[in-house]
C-alpha cells in the first residue's frame, strides 16, 4: 500500500525537490527527485518536475511508492562469534560489514551471516533485523549482542536504555589531547546542512560520551571512549564537534588523513548482564590488524 502526504508551502520555498527533502527530513533529496522524475508528486492537482519553484500557498502531495521487499537470505560469510549459548550471540564485527539490510546493502551483512551460523534470533524488530539489539557503523569493528529470543531481546535492550552495559570503544583521533580525560555533554541530532551526517544541535537527543587518554603520538592521540548513550556516530559526531575527529574518518574527518579502511574506532568492550541467569558477562577484542599496525607506525615516527 502506498502512502501519501500532502500539505501546503509556506517558509520553505524554491526547487520542489529541495523543499519536499527540507519539509520530510526522513527521506533525502534524491529519493524525492526518482518520485519527481516518476510523476508522483503533485502541486495544486499538477505534476511537477523536480526544478518546479514552489510558491507560498501551493499545495503539494507526494505518492511514496511502496518499498521493494529485501530477499533476506541466510549466506555463509565469516562471522567471529565470541560467546554464544541458547539466549544470546555475542559477535566481534569486522569493519566493512554492515550490520543489517537496507535498500543500499541488499545481503553481505551481519544479519544474512547470522542467519547462516546462529539461524534462531528474536523476531522483535522488523523483518530486515532479526536478533539486533544495537549497532555499530559499517567502518566501525567490535562487539555486538544479538539476542537469540524476545524475552532475551527485551532485557538486553532494558540495559541500554538503563545505561547499565558497558560499551568501551578505542578510537584514534587527529591533534594532541592535552588533558587525560574529560566527558562530552551534548545533543545530536540530524545536521541541517548534510542528510547523511549528525551534528550537536540545540533541539538534538541527549547524548554523553567520557573518554581517556591511552596514548599520544605527534599529531595524533589514541584514547578509549565509554558511551552512556547510542546515537547515531555518537563518538564521531562528539570529537569533531571538541576539535579532535576521528583519524580515517570520511565523514567527519578531514581529507588529509591516515590511509585505511574508514575511521579508526573499533568496540573493544561489551559488558552486560545475562538475561537469564543476572550473571556479569564481559567480553574484551584486540584492535583489527590495520590498526594495530597504524599504531606501530606511529610509535616508529615519534
Amino acid at each position: 500500500m502506498t502512502e501519501q502526504i500532502k500539505f501546503t508551502a509556506t517558509t520553505i520555498l524554491g526547487r520542489a525537490d529541495k523543499v519536499i527533502a527540507e519539509t520530510y527530513r526522513e527521506y533525502t533529496r534524491s529519493q524525492v527527485q526518482q518520485w519527481l522524475k516518476a510523476g508522483f508528486v503533485r502541486a495544486n492537482e499538477d505534476v511537477i518536475k523536480a526544478n518546479y519553484k514552489v510558491k507560498s500557498g501551493d499545495v503539494l502531495q507526494v505518492t511514496i511508492p511502496k518499498p521493494e521487499p529485501l530477499d533476506l537470505v541466510a549466506q555463509d560469510i565469516p562471522l567471529p562469534i565470541v560467546f554464544e549459548d541458547e539466549e544470546l550471540v555475542v559477535v566481534n564485527k569486522p569493519q566493512g560489514m554492515v550490520v543489517h539490510p537496507s535498500a543500499g546493502h541488499p545481503n553481505g551483512t551481519m544479519v544474512n551471516a547470522l542467519l547462516y551460523h546462529v539461524k534462531q534470533l528474536s523476531g522483535i524488530n522488523d523483518v530486515i533485523r532479526p536478533g539486533i539489539v544495537h549497532r555499530i557503523d559499517k567502518d566501525t569493528s567490535g562487539l555486538l549482542m544479538v539476542a537469540k529470543n524476545d524475552q532475551a531481546h527485551i532485557a538486553l535492550a532494558q540495559q541500554l536504555k538503563d545505561k547499565t552495559s558497558m560499551r568501551k570503544y578505542v578510537a584514534l583521533v587527529h591533534g594532541e589531547i592535552p588533558h587525560e580525560k574529560g566527558t562530552i555533554d551534548a545533543p545530536i541530532g540530524r545536521s541541517k546542512t548534510n542528510r547523511k551526517m549528525q551534528a550537536v544541535i540545540e533541539n538534538g537527543k541527549a547524548a554523553v560520551t567520557h573518554f581517556q587518554v591511552l596514548q599520544r603520538f605527534k599529531e595524533y592521540t589514541l584514547i578509549e571512549c565509554q558511551l552512556e548513550t547510542g546515537r547515531t556516530h555518537q563518538i564521531r559526531v562528539h570529537m569533531r564537534y571538541i576539535g579532535y575527529p576521528l583519524a580515517g574518518d570520511p565523514l567527519y574527518g578531514p581529507k588529509k588523513t591516515l590511509a585505511g579502511n574508514g575511521q579508526f574506532l573499533h568496540a573493544k568492550v561489551l559488558g552486560f548482564k545475562h538475561p537469564t541467569t543476572n550473571e556479569w558477562l564481559i567480553f574484551e577484542v584486540p584492535l583489527p590488524e590495520l590498526f594495530q599496525k597504524t599504531l606501530k607506525n606511529l610509535e616508529e615516527k615519534d
